[in-house]
């Protein structure tokens, strides 16, 4: 089996599980108390402090140890936007933001702050002046991550957070999927991270809370952890998270080359063995493991099914793959094709041979999915005067483009064609697909069920 899935979670670091197992016999003491138990326990926790805040290039002061990414992110916004509460209550993410910083955004609207999403282009990067505009006087903290963890995409983190740092404002950065290639660069002011995306054990996260920074930690706090993170440290995990990352750290350079050439491989290969397929995200700033395309006519969910049977453990951010049938939001930020959606993100020591493999499995599984989805239009298509009607309401992603592409020869050029559907993937798939087939997109428009998207033959 091929484990392609590593921007979820990366496999546990043989250095990871040694410092993992080595640690349980040390570490399971109190490191708050003086006994020889405790005093040995907190030994561990400050050498992997330490270890952890050389890797992110902060002071170990500066960086706290949480029970996961997620709780980095809300610990480390919420403590943000209350250090500068009387600065105003105005946040600002990105719009391809992780679902942690954008649920803590949906909590503030919800108590009354306000907050502004920054557009991406559609490799999905931002434009620093963008972030520049979005500020205001009562801005109190700003958003983003270093590297998307769908498409791959790298930030601009040094020149939003200049922008950030002339007009005084804090940026917490989201270093959840680049620490384990290298620090992030520019004058951030907070950042968070997950040891599970650099091979570390699952339960543990950083926050990093530049000295100066306004902060005040939110909820029920003790004395541990800077009173940062309440609770219990789990020792051996964080012992284990540490060692893994300078040991990742130590390999990142010379497996960045290797994994960057074998991304590049499925980069250059895939439009050519598979017809209709969009690959996604910067061509140049992304992450070197990391690779997505989307393939028309395909079922996202059958397709993961399809090459699991052959092998091949990948994600996607399709429609089809979710239960809300809703494409994912970063595709939908970035405008382009989310139904077939693939994500192949290589951990470190994957396998050229796995990568020829893959590329050799594909084909024939995308044209399984394909034949499988197969469906007559007759039943589906009328004509209002000089408008071929396609009726796809109640039938989800990719239907209604399937649909489309069938029909579409069948008006003159300069006809229309209006396709009915009440799938949300549609608003994003119908335009994608017409850009991809040199088509002309008119627009939606209201009707009785659903939504009318009008497409003009133009080839």
């Amino acid at each position: 089996m091929a484990y392609f899935d590593a921007a979820s979670a990366a496999p546990l670091h043989p250095i990871a599980r040694q410092a993992l197992q080595a640690s349980l016999d040390e570490g399971w003491a109190d490191p708050s108390r003086l006994y020889r138990e405790g005093r040995r326990a907190r030994v561990l926790l400050d050498a992997a402090r330490e270890a952890a805040a050389e890797a992110v290039g902060c002071r170990p002061d500066e960086l706290v140890f949480t029970s996961s990414g997620t709780r980095a992110v809300h610990t480390g916004i919420a403590g943000a936007l209350a250090g500068r509460r009387r600065v105003g209550r105005h946040l600002i993410v990105s719009a391809v933001e992780h679902s942690s910083v954008l649920h803590s955004a949906e909590l503030l609207e919800a108590a009354g702050g306000s907050v502004t999403q920054v557009a991406v282009d559609r490799t999905g990067l931002v434009d620093p002046a963008a972030y520049g505009d979005a500020l205001r006087a009562d801005t109190a903290l700003a958003c983003l991550q270093s590297a998307n963890h769908e498409v791959g995409t790298e930030q601009p983190v040094g020149a939003v957070a200049e922008v950030c740092r002339e007009a005084g404002v804090p940026l917490l950065v989201d270093a959840a999927q680049s620490l384990g290639w290298g620090p992030v660069d520019g004058d951030w002011s907070l950042l968070t991270a997950s040891a599970h995306k650099w091979g570390g054990p699952s339960g543990v996260g950083l926050l990093v809370v530049r000295k100066g920074v306004r902060f005040a930690a939110q909820g029920p706090v003790d004395e541990r952890e800077s009173g940062r993170a309440p609770g219990f440290e789990n020792i051996p995990a964080i012992v284990a998270a540490a060692a893994s990352l300078r040991a990742v750290r130590a390999e990142a350079a010379e497996e960045a080359v290797r994994l960057r050439e074998l991304t590049d491989r499925i980069r250059a290969r895939v439009p050519r063995l598979v017809p209709d397929v969009e690959v996604v995200g910067d061509p140049v700033r992304r992450l070197p493991g990391v690779v997505t395309f989307s393939c028309l006519y395909v079922d996202g969910e059958a397709l993961l099914h399809e090459l699991d049977r052959e092998g091949f453990s990948v994600s996607s951010g399709s429609s089809c793959t979710s239960s809300t049938l809703t494409p994912s939001h970063v595709l939908r930020a970035m405008g382009v094709l989310s139904e077939g959606n693939v994500r192949v993100s290589l951990p470190l020591g994957a396998a050229e041979e796995d990568v020829e493999r893959f590329l050799e499995v594909l084909p024939r599984a995308v044209a399984a999915v394909r034949e499988k989805l197969g469906a007559p239009v007759s039943e589906t298509v009328a004509r209002e005067a000089d408008v071929l009607v396609v009726d796809s309401l109640g039938k989800r992603c990719p239907i209604p483009v399937i649909e489309l592409a069938k029909v579409i020869g069948d008006v003159p050029v300069g006809g229309l064609v209006r396709v009915l559907s009440d799938d949300e993937a549609a608003r994003l798939d119908i335009p994608a697909w017409c850009e991809m087939r040199n088509q002309d997109y008119v627009g939606e428009e209201p009707a009785d069920r659903g939504t009318a998207y009008l497409i003009r033959r133009a080839n």
